[in-house]
């Protein structure tokens, strides 16, 4: 293992190069930018390692998925989980330098997807060069799903799973992400939160009209806001019928868990900028509602005239998106049925509800032996205790894996909290990089022996 940990301190340099050379692929899913390209590099790389590799299409025309695989001694199988998409890098000029054209300063590397996820891919890829060519080979079986819808809701994923267990089979799977918090610690993620994802739109009138006839005229704007208003209460609880009926509470490990969590409830309203959390909340009540909870998020809206200066104008139409992230067990299908009821019943039959993607939660349990042989990995790796999350807040395809295959599903990765993903100036701390690399290459190690 020393070996195989000093080949990835003496390589560093030719790691970053590659990741550099991913990153300045435009990838971005929700354009179809540079996406068969992207791919094709991944096959590439991946056969060049020595790995049986091919890129599979998706049901219903989505994109490409990079499957792999290559034997090792052992006869267990560990899967990567990643995806080779990455979020628009709008608004441009808030980047310090162009997000596609990776850079590095002051010992990060900022760039679109430096951090989610292509440098969670190239660290994997490197842990695995590592093995090969300074550890006599690899010491277990692996298998790559590397998909190019992430960032857009994984659509028909479920699907694509289902079609190619035999390519996707594993003991257990390492998912995309991961990274340490604000002190260093590495964190160690066990879940996911679903996703419901839709667009809410009004039209009240052929055209737009003057507002004067506000007195008599329906207002997209108004109905819109009222609908909005109706689905949750300044209290953040969502007022949609049933919403939490299916909702698991966690368990008191779970609880646990999350109890032993830094406390970083500063620094997260610092580097928001935010004078407070909603609802009053303080300290470990924080970490719960955020693990815990489902949510109900306005995620943006449009209507009428929003240029410089007055236009008095009646908005003849209005869109707002939304999106619910869930927690087991709450089903996608389930809550958007409940939903349409829900403004049907409020007298919101006008507003037409579209609905654009959704994912079911999973969470694997902490009891599970494999979560404590990654603690070990982590311990060793870091020099410090990881802190275990049992889900994340954020959505991701886990439910196909977990449920579909049956096996344990778990995260870390080589981010932190200011790696700024989905923003501007995305990046990537080399030493997280590093770090994330040889917690992978010992992972590979542990996972062979256990």
């Amino acid at each position: 293992m020393d070996r195989v940990l000093r080949y990835l301190d003496d390589r560093l340099n030719d790691a970053l190069r590659e990741l550099q050379e991913l990153c300045a692929l435009p990838s971005v899913s929700a354009r179809g930018e540079a996406i068969e390209e992207t791919a094709a590099w991944l096959v590439e790389r991946l056969r060049s390692l020595g790995f049986e590799a091919q890129a599979l299409p998706k049901p219903e025309g989505g994109h490409p998925v990079v499957c792999a695989f290559a034997p090792g001694r052992s006869s267990r199988t560990l899967l990567f989980y990643d995806h080779y998409d990455v979020q628009p890098e709008e608004p441009l000029e808030e980047w310090s330098s162009p997000p596609f054209r990776p850079t590095l300063r002051a010992g990060r590397l900022y760039g679109r997807g430096a951090s989610d996820n292509k440098g969670n891919i190239v660290a994997r890829l490197w842990a695995i060069r590592a093995w090969q060519e300074a550890g006599g080979g690899l010491p277990c079986n692996v298998r790559f799903c590397i998909e190019g819808d992430e960032e857009i809701g994984s659509p028909h994923m479920e699907e694509f799973v289902a079609r190619h267990r035999d390519l996707l089979q594993a003991d257990a799977c390492l998912w995309e992400g991961g990274g340490v918090t604000w002190d260093g610690r590495p964190q160690l993620t066990l879940g996911v939160k679903g996703l419901l994802y839709v667009e809410l739109a009004v039209r009240s009138l052929a055209r737009d009209a003057h507002s004067s006839w506000g007195t008599v005229l329906p207002n997209a704007a108004w109905r819109l806001v009222w609908a909005l208003a109706s689905i949750k209460g300044p209290d953040e609880r969502v007022l949609v019928p049933g919403f939490y009926d299916a909702v698991r509470p966690p368990t008191p490990e779970e609880l646990a868990a999350v109890e032993a969590m830094p406390a970083e409830e500063e620094e997260t309203l610092r580097a928001y900028g935010a004078r407070a959390f909603v609802g009053a909340a303080t300290g470990a009540e924080v970490r719960r509602r955020h693990i815990f909870e489902p949510t109900a998020t306005v995620d943006g809206i449009g209507a009428g005239y929003t240029g410089p200066g007055p236009k008095t104008v009646l908005p003849a139409q209005a869109l707002a998106k939304m999106d619910f992230r869930l927690v087991p067990d709450q089903d996608p299908d389930d809550i958007f049925a409940k939903l349409q009821r829900h403004l049907h019943e409020q007298g919101f039959e006008d507003v037409e509800v579209r609905r654009l993607s959704g994912e079911r939660p999973a969470r694997t349990p902490i009891s599970h032996p494999l979560v404590g042989l990654a603690r070990e990995v982590l311990r060793e790796v870091y020099g410090k205790e990881p802190v275990v999350v049992p889900s994340m807040a954020g959505t991701g395809p886990l439910y196909p894996f977990a449920h579909g295959l049956g096996m344990p599903v778990f995260d870390f990765g080589v981010g932190y909290p200011d790696s700024r993903i989905h923003a501007p100036d995305e990046n990537v701390r080399v030493e997280d990089f590093l770090r994330g690399a040889k917690a992978v290459a010992a992972l590979l190690g542990r996972f062979a022996e256990a």
